[in-house]
């Protein structure tokens, strides 16, 4: 029995390993690229690893678009972003899971009924209310609908306050404490898992985003990265090194901030699933 265990765990790591290898080789290819010279980008047989590292299509890829504009223009979207949802989507689950009110569970439904509605349905309603808004070529349309609570999020975060016992809610308005008290100083900081993976999802979501600040940004100071890749290509000629120095450099924060965030990440989505 023994042995048998260390056999299958063995193959499940090596099963585990060759998987992880496979989903890694485009990222390898993406930095391999990004420092070979363009005399080696397209050559047959490729070559995985360069002659020698080339560093140059990283100052092309900072040069060629105005990066660091478009880094904060991305970041400012994302952080704001982020703390709606985180917000918004906090109080609305606060209210769906903690708190008995008629019809709570069936306007639940109808809340998550929402997102099987695909974004191509309400792409053109939202452009004609944005645009009767005044908000085209502003930051508002990819900011201002998170702090009305994604659906999906409030799914998820309503998942986790369920597991969080009553009786602490309970004890605290025996105590006179209201509504808002509870959900500030006791549930918020029992909830600091589930709220990372939204403020993760969000932050991903917002900083990979190209259909969004593609309809409603027209000008290009007010463009984000996602969008600044897109000017390496061109109907004529494609700066594929900077190209792929570029996108080494949009993707490196992502990768980073979810090896730094992992364990949190892991714990909130496994908990988020306990209770239904």
């Amino acid at each position: 029995m023994h042995n048998r265990r260390t056999i299958n765990l063995m193959l499940s790591h090596i099963a585990l390993i060759v998987f992880s290898a496979l989903f890694a080789l485009p990222l390898f290819w993406l930095v391999s690229t990004s420092l070979k010279p363009n005399t080696e980008i397209f050559i047959f047989p490729p070559k995985w690893i360069p002659s020698h590292v080339f560093w140059g299509h990283y100052k092309t890829a900072i040069e060629f678009i105005p990066f660091f504009r478009y880094l904060y223009n991305t970041i400012a979207i994302c952080a704001l972003s982020v703390l709606g949802s985180v917000v918004s989507s906090s109080l609305v689950a606060y209210g769906f899971s903690r708190i008995d009110w008629p019809e709570r569970d069936a306007i639940f439904v109808v809340v998550i009924a929402t997102m099987m509605i695909p974004f191509a349905v309400t792409m053109i309603p939202m452009f004609v209310i944005f645009n009767k808004l005044r908000w085209i070529n502003t930051f508002k349309p990819l900011v201002v609908p998170t702090y009305f609570g994604p659906a999906f999020y409030i799914f998820l975060l309503r998942q986790f306050f369920m597991t969080i016992p009553l009786e602490l809610s309970d004890a605290a308005r025996i105590d006179g404490a209201s509504e808002f008290y509870i959900y500030r100083a006791i549930i918020l900081p029992l909830a600091k898992p589930a709220l990372a993976v939204v403020a993760l999802f969000q932050f991903i979501g917002s900083w990979n985003d190209f259909l969004g600040p593609l309809i409603y940004l027209r000008s290009t100071e007010k463009y984000t990265l996602a969008l600044g890749l897109q000017q390496f290509r061109s109907a004529l000629l494609t700066e594929w090194g900077g190209l792929m120095a570029a996108s080494t450099l949009v993707t490196l924060p992502i990768i980073v901030l979810f090896f730094f965030t992992q364990k949190t990440f892991i714990q909130g989505i496994s908990l988020t699933g306990i209770k239904g």
